[in-house]
């Protein structure tokens, strides 16, 4: 997953935080942490730990990996689909729109991951169906 290129953690969530609408006060209040030592963060005068950039995350509304990756917690190997850097890309969009459909896109390729995955279903053979006729009645198929 590409995040957008910012400077700092802090920028980023002032970033998400202002995307989303949202004042240092109420990001602070959602989050349960202080108005001083929030406003510190996204100064880059404080580095939060993991439990406090994921309250921070359930705040924005946001998913608590992107926080990770760009503090450098964890590494982003994951390779972004198109269609997710575009998600991510579009400024116009919350955080929780972005969010709500890059958790509908995960949804539908995991359920096509799990459908290839499973044997094909054997096709019933052609040709034993009686076929209408143009004015749509079956004609009787004799036996003998």
């Amino acid at each position: 997953m590409e995040l957008p290129k910012v400077g700092s953690l802090g920028e980023y969530i002032r970033q998400q935080r202002q995307q989303a609408k949202i004042s240092l006060r109420q990001l602070a209040a959602q989050a349960g942490v202080s108005n001083p030592y929030l406003s510190q963060v996204e100064r880059g005068l404080r580095k939060p730990s993991a439990e406090i950039l994921n309250q921070i995350a359930k705040g924005l509304q946001i998913s608590a990996q992107a926080l990770y990756v760009q503090a450098g917690l964890i590494e982003d190997r994951q390779q972004d689909s198109d269609v997710l850097a575009a998600i991510r890309a579009d400024v116009t969009l919350t955080g929780r729109q972005r969010q709500v459909l890059i958790d509908i896109y995960e949804s539908f390729r995991k359920e096509n991951r799990v459908e290839s995955a499973q044997p094909p279903q054997s096709a019933e053979p052609l040709g034993d169906d009686p076929v209408p006729s143009r004015d749509g009645i079956t004609p009787e198929v004799k036996e003998g």
